[in-house]
């Protein structure tokens, strides 16, 4: 079993807070997803909103991944890591005429278009260059994803995709689109799901599609049910990669593609989450009235998944070995929500330890921001520091 290690020599040389990536880690998650999607003839794009650090993206390039796409600048990431534009899918419910250009110039693989109007734009962007735009259709496939509601995106009152009662009128406008050709249906239903049934659902719903697209004597040759599957966040020691062979099989065994057709995947947060963490050192152990406070020179600035989800990352005492208490695991932030964890219990802490917050690999440092006007935080990876 592969297991992070933490260089705590050099983090004590390293300001903090800073994001540590093993990178090792990440290259044996990308073994076990190649093993499995290339045993089922799958193809796997990289969800780049979860990361874009440049040495993430140079080993999970290294390992043939697609990128999926959702904005102008993770397009252009992707093509500047080495991604073949061959493999790019671009998603996204509001793109911009630039960043549609900037697909077209590329001749990217696909636009998953997620209304009538965008896919009206694309013809008409595309006209203008004289060129054919392979698009994919994302479905509003109403498949409850039983997670967290901020992260659900597969419900007919989400703001995303395209609702299945509107699609005869959608499929009716191609004809009049002569710079769009329809290669597929692309799906995503949430994130963080651990919940196998809700991708079974997810596999019902496109084997309706599939009879109903049938019905309409279109053929489509890529199917994408995009990704969302989640990771083990309590104990990333003991499940430090997803269990993709389950993963996959769900796809294998429920959905019935049609001869010719390709599946397609975007796996994010299951390829990047348990390579990265955040490290921290402890500022202060401030005495409450009734708990004692863990104050670190992190917070939502450099992780905010505690205050925007109420998600949990599992956290651990880099520097101490001493029997165990309960703080409250709090950051320097002025507002009240700057809150890792209330009452976690971990080795007795004291000032100027060293604090992993684990399972950060997937929004965490992109989602940073200069709130407080504090520094952007840096990032290390394992290559440069266990030389």
């Amino acid at each position: 079993m592969i297991k992070a290690k933490y260089p705590l020599d050099k983090f004590s040389e390293i300001q903090t807070p800073f994001y540590y990536y093993d990178l090792d880690v990440l290259r044996t998650t990308l073994d076990e997803i190649t093993l499995h999607a290339k045993k089922n003839d799958f193809h796997v794009h990289y969800a780049m909103k979860a990361n874009v650090n440049s040495s993430v993206l140079k080993v999970i390039k290294e390992a043939g991944l697609g990128a999926d796409c959702v904005s102008g600048g993770e397009v252009e990431a992707a093509l500047n890591a080495g991604v073949s534009a061959s493999k790019v899918v671009f998603a996204g419910v509001g793109k911009a005429d630039w960043e549609i250009n900037l697909g077209l110039e590329n001749d990217i693989f696909c636009f998953n278009v997620e209304s009538v109007p965008e896919l009206e734009v694309i013809n008409e962007l595309a006209a203008v260059k004289n060129k054919c735009a392979n698009v994919a259709l994302r479905i509003n496939p109403n498949v409850s994803a039983h997670t967290h509601h901020y992260i659900t995106t597969g419900l007919s009152e989400n703001k995303f995709g395209i609702n299945m009662s509107d699609l005869d009128h959608v499929i009716d406008l191609f004809p009049s689109l002569k710079n769009v050709k329809l290669i597929g249906i692309h799906f995503h239903i949430g994130s963080q799901i651990t919940d196998m049934t809700s991708f079974q659902g997810l596999c019902v719903r496109v084997n309706e599609l599939q009879q109903y697209f049938i019905t309409k004597k279109i053929k489509l040759e890529h199917i994408n049910v995009g990704g969302g599957l989640g990771i083990n966040y309590e104990h990333p020691n003991h499940f430090p990669i997803p269990d993709f062979e389950a993963y996959f099989k769900i796809f294998r065994d429920h959905l019935q593609l049609l001869e010719h057709q390709t599946l397609h995947f975007e796996l994010g947060r299951a390829v990047v989450a348990q390579c990265g963490s955040l490290i921290s050192r402890v500022l202060y152990i401030k005495q409450g009235s009734s708990k004692k406070f863990a104050i670190l020179d992190a917070g939502f600035t450099e992780l905010i998944r505690p205050a925007l989800y109420q998600a949990y990352h599992h956290i651990e005492n880099l520097s101490s070995d001493l029997p165990t208490e309960p703080y409250d695991v709090v950051g320097p932030i002025c507002e009240s929500s700057d809150t890792f964890a209330k009452g976690f219990v971990m080795n007795e802490t004291k000032r100027g330890d060293i604090i992993a917050l684990r399972s950060a690999g997937a929004y965490g440092e992109i989602m940073a921001s200069q709130y407080n006007l504090r520094k952007l935080p840096k990032a290390y990876n394992s290559d440069e520091l266990l030389k």
